[in-house]
C-alpha cells in the first residue's frame, strides 16, 4: 500500500523514500530509493499513458457515409407527408407545374392537399417505411410540424409546404450532408424538420455543412417568364432561359445525381448556375461536378430524367434526351431507357410528370424499390438481374415525388470510387 501511495505523489514518495530508510538503515537507504524512482518513473509513464487513453476522442464509424446510388443502403431519411400544404401559386411555382394543374393551385394554394388524398398517402409512406425496416434497412423521419404558418423576411412572405421530399433539400457526399438552399419561397424554412437528425448525425462525427441561403427577393425569379404552353416551355429550356435568374445561387439537391467521384447537376427552374459553381468549388478537388441537359420543357430535379442505378448504368428518359449521351457511351457506360409509364391519364400528378416510374431507389446492385404497379418497368429490371421491392405509393406521388424523391441515403457500404473516365 506504501508503494502505491509512493506512485502516486512526488512530494508523498519522498517522505516515503526517506521514512523506510529510517527504518532499514543507512545501508538499504540508496536502493530503496533507486527504486521507488525507478518505479515512479515507470508509473508516471503508465499514468499518461492511461490519461492520453481517456482524453483522446474514441474512433467510430462516422454515421453518414453515402459515394453513389446503388451500394447497399444501411440507412435512410423517408420524408413525412403529414400536413402537407399546397404552395401559393406564385412565378416560381407556376414554372413548374403544368397549366392544366394551375386551377387546382388557384384554388387550394396556401392550403392543405385534399384531405382524403393526403390521409392515403400517409398511409403507403408509413407501409414504404416498414417495408424498407423488413428489408434491412434503418428508416429516420423528420419532425412533423405545422406548414401552415405564415412567415415573412424583408423580403417576402409566405406559408410551409412539407418535409416530404428529403431529396430535394439533402444531399449526403461522403461523410457530409449538405443542405440545398432550395429555390421555392414555400421551402424556406424546410430544413428545421431535419435539423434534430442532423445535429444528430454531426455530434456522431458527420459532417454539415449549409449552402448559403438566398434571399428569395425578386430578383431571383424572371418575373414575367413567359410560359403558356408546353411549345414554350421547350423554346426557353432549348435557349437556356429559366423562371430562377443568376441573382444569388440556388439549387435543390435532386438536381445533383451521384456516381462516386463524379457527380451530375443540370440547369433547371431550380438550380441556377451560381449554385452549381458554389457545389463545384466546395467539392474540389476530390470530385467532379459535371453539368449535363436534356431535352426537356421543364426541368426540374434530374432522378426522373437519368437515374443512375448501378456502376456504369443508368435510366435515361426516352421522352427526355440526354444532350451529353455520347460522353457515357465513350465511357464505356450502359444507357437504358425505361418502357412507358403505366400510371393512368386521370391520376392526379400535381406536382410531377408520370416518368416517376423511373425514379426508383437502389437497395444495392441487385435490388430496388419499384411501383407496384408498373409491371413493365418490372420486367426491364429483371432482364438486367435486379429484383424488384415492390410498393404503392400512387397517392404519395402525388405531392411531386417516388421512391428516389421521397428519400435521401444516409449510410450506404461502400468506398469512394471513380466510374466515369
Amino acid at each position: 500500500m506504501l508503494r502505491v501511495r509512493c506512485l502516486r505523489g512526488g512530494s508523498r514518495g519522498a517522505e516515503a523514500a526517506h521514512l523506510i530508510g529510517a527504518m532499514l538503515g543507512r545501508s538499504v537507504t540508496g536502493w530503496v530509493q533507486r527504486a521507488l524512482q525507478s518505479t515512479s518513473s515507470a508509473a508516471a509513464a503508465q499514468s499518461h499513458d492511461a490519461a492520453d487513453h481517456v482524453t483522446e476522442p474514441v474512433e467510430q464509424e462516422c454515421p453518414v457515409c453515402s459515394h453513389n446510388e446503388w451500394d447497399p443502403l444501411e440507412e435512410v431519411i423517408v420524408g413525412r407527408a403529414e400536413n402537407a400544404h399546397v404552395p401559393p401559386f406564385t412565378v416560381e411555382v407556376k414554372a413548374n407545374t403544368y397549366e392544366k394543374h394551375w386551377p387546382f393551385y388557384m384554388k387550394h394554394g396556401g392550403q392543405s392537399f385534399p384531405a382524403d388524398h393526403l390521409k392515403k398517402a400517409v398511409a403507403e409512406i408509413e407501409e414504404m417505411c416498414n417495408i424498407l425496416r423488413h428489408e434491412g434497412v434503418n428508416v429516420r423521419r423528420p419532425e412533423p410540424m405545422d406548414w401552415s404558418m405564415e412567415y415573412k423576411t424583408p423580403d417576402f412572405e409566405s406559408p410551409g409546404m412539407y418535409a416530404a421530399m428529403p431529396r430535394d433539400i439533402l444531399l449526403v457526399v461522403g461523410n457530409e450532408i449538405i443542405e440545398a438552399p432550395m429555390a421555392w419561397r414555400a421551402r424556406f424554412f424546410e430544413y428545421r424538420a431535419y435539423r434534430p437528425l442532423i445535429k444528430e448525425y454531426f455530434r456522431n462525427g458527420a459532417k454539415w455543412t449549409t449552402a448559403p441561403k438566398p434571399t428569395m427577393a425578386d430578383e431571383l425569379y424572371d418575373q414575367d417568364y413567359p410560359i403558356r404552353t408546353v411549345e414554350d416551355r421547350h423554346k426557353l429550356a432549348a435557349e437556356g432561359k429559366f423562371v430562377t435568374t443568376e441573382h444569388e445561387p440556388c439549387f435543390d439537391a435532386a438536381d445533383f445525381i451521384r456516381a462516386g467521384r463524379d457527380i451530375f447537376v443540370q440547369r433547371s427552374q431550380v438550380t441556377n448556375y451560381m449554385g452549381i459553381e458554389w457545389m463545384r468549388r466546395h467539392l474540389a478537388p476530390d470530385y467532379k461536378v459535371h453539368i449535363i441537359s436534356f431535352k426537356d420543357p421543364n426541368p426540374m430535379h434530374i432522378d426522373a430524367t437519368f437515374n443512375i442505378i448501378g456502376p456504369g448504368l443508368v435510366l435515361s428518359n426516352p421522352d427526355r434526351p440526354c444532350h451529353q449521351v455520347d460522353m457515357f457511351h465513350k465511357a464505356g457506360w450502359t444507357v437504358v431507357k425505361p418502357p412507358t409509364p403505366m400510371i393512368p391519364d386521370d391520376h392526379p400528378l400535381w406536382m410531377s410528370s408520370k416518368w416517376l416510374s423511373m425514379n426508383v431507389l437502389m437497395l444495392d446492385e441487385k435490388r430496388v424499390m419499384v411501383d407496384a404497379n408498373e409491371v413493365t418497368i418490372q420486367k426491364m429490371f429483371e432482364s438486367l438481374g435486379i429484383k424488384s421491392v415492390k410498393v404503392n405509393i400512387r397517392h404519395a406521388n402525388s405531392l411531386g415525388g417516388g421512391f428516389h424523391c421521397w428519400t435521401t441515403d444516409v449510410r450506404r457500404r461502400g468506398t469512394l470510387q471513380s466510374y466515369f473516365h
